[in-house]
């Protein structure tokens, strides 16, 4: 038995070095006294749910993820992708396994142009934040390949950085500057995911974790499931075809069935933080779940706004038998 996971631990980064003029545009702990409270309240939440591997999403450095280990009971291995955002966080792997085979993935594949960001026709041909793959082998000769990504936030930032707008215009038009990039990102990641499934998911195994930035359901989300018709809870799920081979399956409506959720955006809970996974997995859950913490409520005006929880996000942890 095996527990993979994924979870966004929002702004883990250390403090800026003594002396240094705080910057709003980088991610940093507000003092050394506020950023070991918060590794220590990762390093809770982390020991309770007990993971094999944890994608981690919103991390500030190597180093920080090292103090996340460090804090932790037993040998941990870890990776993080070298391709932060402008404010500095990336995604990382942890993992009580080696990890094997460590990929970046960073540009947009071959015949995906790029992507219009902004109003003065700004394009970019990459991901904002650079997705991971890696492989464990939680057995000999038995291979696992997990991915990890944070895509594009639909929580959207106008010229200036403010978060609201009173010009319904510019809100329409940054929206589908966001939408573009996330879409993009989705593309890039599934084409990550068809190197990783080598069109045998029937046998290998694969996982696909993450902040997506939206439901299940979402067509960007949607790109990563590879051929349609067959997600679970549709009239397809149980019926085979040649499709099986390349396909992803997201894990989120056994979450949902049971009430779980990754955020609170606006007072309502929502799951924006995925696991999927190749055919060859399916027969193998044993159990999906988000962590049981109560959640500070993110708003669009105010998404940043300080809490006393470790994260805005719950971890998502699905267990397999393996």
């Amino acid at each position: 038995m095996i527990t993979i996971g994924t979870w966004n631990v929002e702004n883990f980064c250390r403090p800026l070095p003594a002396g240094t003029p705080p910057n709003p545009n980088k991610c940093a702990a507000k003092d050394q006294a506020a950023y070991e409270a918060k590794v220590e309240a990762l390093a809770g939440v982390v020991s309770e749910i007990a993971p094999d591997l944890l994608g981690v999403q919103e991390v500030g450095s190597q180093e920080a993820l090292d103090d996340l280990v460090a804090a932790l009971p037993g040998v941990w291995h870890t990776a993080v992708s070298d391709h932060p955002d402008p404010r500095g966080i990336r995604v990382g792997v942890i993992s009580r396994s080696p990890l094997l085979d460590v990929q970046q993935r960073l540009a947009f594949p071959t015949h995906l142009g790029g992507v219009q960001v902004n109003d003065d026709g700004t394009t970019i041909d990459e991901m904002g934040r650079g997705g991971l793959a890696v492989r464990i082998e939680p057995t000999p000769g038995q291979s696992v390949h997990v991915a990890v990504c944070h895509l594009k936030s639909k929580l959207l930032t106008f010229p200036g950085g403010g978060h609201s707008t009173h010009d319904e215009g510019l809100r329409a038009r940054f929206a589908a500057y966001a939408l573009f990039r996330r879409g993009a990102e989705a593309v890039t990641m599934r084409d990550l995911a068809d190197d990783l499934l080598q069109g045998d998911g029937k046998t290998r195994e694969v996982i696909v974790l993450g902040d997506f930035n939206d439901d299940w359901k979402a067509a960007t989300t949607q790109i990563l499931y590879g051929p349609p018709g067959s997600q679970i809870g549709t009239g397809g799920f149980a019926h085979p075809d040649q499709g099986d081979a390349k396909r992803l399956w997201n894990l989120a409506p056994r979450i949902l069935e049971q009430g779980g959720f990754s955020r609170l955006f606006e007072g309502q809970p929502e799951l924006i933080d995925h696991i999927m996974i190749s055919h060859a997995l399916l027969a193998k859950v044993t159990e999906v779940s988000t962590g049981n913490e109560k959640l500070p409520n993110v708003t669009e005006a105010h998404p940043t706004a300080a809490h006393d929880k470790p994260s805005d996000h719950s971890p998502v942890i699905a267990k397999f038998d393996l």
